[in-house]
C-alpha cells in the first residue's frame, strides 16, 4: 500500500500513562490481528470460521485454562460488585460553543494503512490518535499480548489511561472503508468519526458507532442456550464466560447489540467502573483458554454490557442516525420508506443483471440451442428508472443531513426536550 505510516507516526501527541507496571509479552502463538471488514453477512447473518480452521478448531485451540471458580475468588478479592449494581455515569455536557476532546483508539498490523487518520484529523487540535499495532513490538503504543482481536487493544487503551481520557472515546477498526460502517455515510469512518454528535455520547455514556440492527439486534445471541449453532459459534461458549468474566451478574436470556464492536464512549462511562474492572477483564482474556477468534467474537455482544449493565442496547436506526450522526430523515416512518424505497431499486438492479445474463448466454451459446430472446430494450427502460430512483435516494440523504444541521430537529426525531439556545 502507498503512503503507509510508521510505527511511530502512529500516534500523537503522546498520552501520559495512568500505570506503568503493565507486563509486556511478545506475541508468539497468537495470528496477527485480522479485523472481519471482507463484507456484510447475509441474513440471518453467519459468522464465518477463519479460512482453514474447522468449527471444533476454532472452538478448542487451548492456552492457560481458567475455571469460574478462581474468577470468582479473585472478584471477590479486587472488591468488584455486580455491573448491573453500577450506577453508571453519562458525561458532560458543555456550553455551547465549546468543543469536546476525543481520542481514536485503533489497533491495526503494520501492515495495515491508517494513514486516513493524518490526512483527515491531522489539524483538529482536539483530536488525539491512540493506535496499537499488534505486530510490532517496537511501536510506541503496543499490547501485552495479542489476542481478542480488538478486545487486547481497546482494554489496554482504557487501563493505560484511565486517568486521562478524553471527554469522547472512540473505539473503531483501522479500515476507512468496510461493509460495517454505516450505510448512510458511505461506509466511511472518516464521516462516521467527523459527524459523531459529542453531545450524544455525553448524553448516553455509551453509542454504537452502527446503527443498522443487522447483525446483532433485537436479540442476536441467546447465553443459556449451549448447543453448538456454527452460524454463532460463540454462542455456546457465552455461559461459562459469563460467569468467568461477571460472577456476581446473572447470565441474560439474551445478549444484543448492533455488530460490530466499534463504539464511543464518555469518559464519565468508563470512570463509572474502577480501574479494577478493566484490569480483571484483560487478564481474563490473556488467560482464557478460548482461542484469539472466539474470545474476540464474544466480546462483540458484551461490550454494551460492560458499559451500560444493560443485556440489550438497540436504539431505533433512525434515532442513532439523526442524534448520533445529524442524518434526519424526520421520524421512524419517513425514516422506513427511504429504505423501502432502495429496496424497491435494489430489486429492478437485480432484473437488470438477469436480463444482461440472459441476453448473454443468449447471444453467445452454442449453436442449435433453443432459449427464449430477452425483451428488446428492456436494459434501458430498468437504467432509466434506476437512475432517477437513485437521484431521489442521494436527494433524500442531502436532505437529511440539512434537516440534522438544526438542532431542534434532532431532539424532535430523538424523541427529548429542547429549549431555545439548548445546543445539539
Amino acid at each position: 500500500m502507498e503512503g503507509r505510516p510508521q510505527a511511530e507516526d502512529a500516534f500523537t501527541p503522546p498520552i501520559p500513562l495512568a500505570s506503568q507496571n503493565i507486563p509486556s509479552e511478545t506475541n508468539t502463538t497468537e495470528q496477527v490481528l485480522e479485523i472481519e471488514d471482507d463484507g456484510p453477512p447475509k441474513s440471518p447473518a453467519p459468522q464465518e470460521t477463519p479460512t482453514g480452521m474447522e468449527m471444533n478448531e476454532a472452538m478448542s485451540q487451548v492456552e492457560d485454562p481458567v475455571s469460574p471458580a478462581e474468577q470468582t475468588q479473585t472478584y471477590q478479592h479486587m472488591d468488584l460488585g455486580a455491573v448491573a449494581k453500577v450506577s453508571f455515569q453519562p458525561g458532560k455536557l458543555r456550553p455551547v460553543g465549546e468543543s469536546y476532546t476525543k481520542t481514536i483508539v485503533m489497533p491495526r498490523t503494520v501492515e495495515e494503512d491508517v494513514s486516513w487518520l493524518e490526512q483527515n484529523f491531522e489539524d483538529d487540535e482536539h483530536f488525539r490518535k491512540a493506535v496499537y499495532v499488534v505486530d510490532d513490538p517496537t511501536a510506541e503504543l503496543y499490547p501485552p499480548k495479542n489476542k481478542g482481536h480488538e478486545v487486547m487493544v481497546y482494554l489496554s487503551y482504557i487501563i493505560d489511561h484511565y486517568n486521562n481520557l478524553s471527554d469522547v472515546n472512540i473505539f473503531m477498526h483501522s479500515h476507512q472503508f468496510a461493509w460495517h460502517n454505516d450505510d448512510l455515510l458511505d461506509h466511511d469512518a472518516v464521516q462516521m468519526i467527523s459527524r459523531l454528535s459529542a453531545e450524544r455520547v455525553q448524553r448516553e455514556g455509551y453509542m454504537n458507532m452502527r446503527c443498522h440492527w443487522n447483525p446483532g439486534c433485537p436479540s442476536w445471541m441467546n447465553p443459556k442456550i449451549v448447543e453448538e449453532d456454527i452460524n454463532k459459534q460463540e454462542q455456546a461458549m457465552l455461559a461459562r464466560t459469563w460467569l468467568e468474566l461477571f460472577p456476581l451478574d446473572n447470565i441474560p436470556d439474551v445478549l444484543a447489540q448492533p455488530c460490530c464492536a466499534q463504539f464511543a464512549i464518555s469518559r464519565g462511562t468508563i470512570r463509572s467502573q474502577p480501574l479494577a474492572r478493566y484490569q480483571f477483564c484483560r487478564d481474563w482474556l490473556m488467560k482464557t483458554y478460548l482461542s484469539d477468534y472466539i474470545s474476540g467474537r464474544i466480546w462483540e455482544y458484551v461490550w454494551h454490557y460492560l458499559f451500560t449493565g444493560k443485556s440489550v442496547s438497540c436504539p431505533k436506526e433512525n434515532v442513532c442516525y439523526c442524534d448520533g450522526f445529524g442524518v434526519c430523515f424526520g421520524g421512524e416512518n419517513e425514516y422506513a420508506n427511504f429504505f423501502a424505497h432502495r429496496d424497491e431499486r435494489e430489486a429492478l438492479q437485480g432484473q437488470l443483471e438477469n436480463w444482461r445474463q440472459r441476453t448473454e448466454e443468449y447471444q453467445n451459446g452454442p449453436s442449435g440451442t433453443e432459449l427464449e430472446e430477452p425483451e428488446v430494450g428492456k436494459d434501458l427502460e430498468l437504467e432509466g428508472k434506476i437512475n432517477g430512483m437513485l437521484a431521489w435516494e442521494t436527494r433524500k440523504v442531502q436532505q437529511a443531513k440539512e434537516r440534522g444541521d438544526v438542532a431542534i430537529n434532532r431532539a424532535k426525531e430523538a424523541g427529548r426536550d429542547w429549549e431555545d439556545g439548548d445546543g445539539f
